[in-house]
């Protein structure tokens, strides 16, 4: 794969939730253009594993770091082990919480656990580097969801609130040149997400609400991604992509 900039520098790029789905597919398109690549999620069998197939298959030098990054402490230690300089910042880890949500516990448990899975795992970690982004062409791109745009319970509530916190990030990284945008897909198939909901009706149902009659897949969103962290999108920061093939439209 060729890199879009060609000519520049490798890149060293931190990609979370790097070990499946929609994260994995961003570290393979960064690592297939020559960068240095560092995975980090929560399952360290998994992440060596996607670590070790995507170095030996694009020639790109791809690391696996296993953190809990909606846990402080992990974070902090985790700090000692990634770059010392940062030119890309990719949060792609989060999840659906699937504690019952029965009673004031269960719903407690369910809005909690989407905060901790969606938005402290983007913001604990993003907060800690910041010091460590590349000055004056730095990345930060974070995946959400269309259910922060359409609503989606304590899921969609939670990918909101990191609008809103790029909003600020934006704000406070760009007088150093670094970027900070959103990347909001809609239904992606292949990821694991929808577990067994996502059959060949629901597949069907879904592609008939975009206007080009398809589910996204790992590779649109990885697209939108590593355009959002070129030279080319440097004039763009506080921004919300949307990836859905026109199931919602622009607002």
């Amino acid at each position: 794969m060729a890199r879009p900039w060609d000519g520049a520098a490798v890149r060293t790029v931190v990609v979370t939730g790097g070990g499946t789905g929609i994260g994995r597919s961003v570290a393979e398109r960064f690592a297939a253009a020559g960068d240095e690549v560092v995975i980090v999620g929560r399952r360290e069998e998994v992440l060596r594993g996607a670590a070790a197939e995507l170095g030996a298959r694009n020639g790109g030098r791809v690391s696996a770091l296993a953190c809990d990054l909606a846990d402080p402490d992990q974070v902090q230690a985790a700090l000692e082990r990634l770059p010392a300089r940062i030119d890309v910042l990719v949060n792609s880890a989060g999840s659906r919480e699937l504690a019952p949500a029965a009673g004031p516990h269960g719903v407690l448990a369910r809005w909690r656990g989407d905060f901790e899975r969606n938005v402290l795992t983007a913001v604990l970690l993003t907060e800690s580097v910041r010091d460590r982004l590349a000055p004056d062409g730095g990345r930060v791109v974070t995946v959400t969801s269309l259910a922060a745009l359409r609503g989606g319970g304590s899921y969609g509530a939670a990918k909101a609130a990191l609008h809103a916190w790029n909003h600020s990030l934006a704000a406070q990284l760009g007088p150093q040149g670094v970027t900070c945008n959103i990347v909001a897909p809609g239904t992606v198939a292949g990821t694991g997400f929808f577990g067994a909901r996502l059959d060949e009706a629901e597949l069907t149902r879904r592609a008939g609400r975009t206007l080009v009659g398809r589910v996204g897949r790992p590779s649109d969103v990885a697209a939108a991604v590593v355009f959002l962290a070129s030279p080319d999108a440097g004039f763009i920061t506080g921004e919300i992509l949307q990836c859905n093939g026109g199931e919602l439209l622009g607002r």
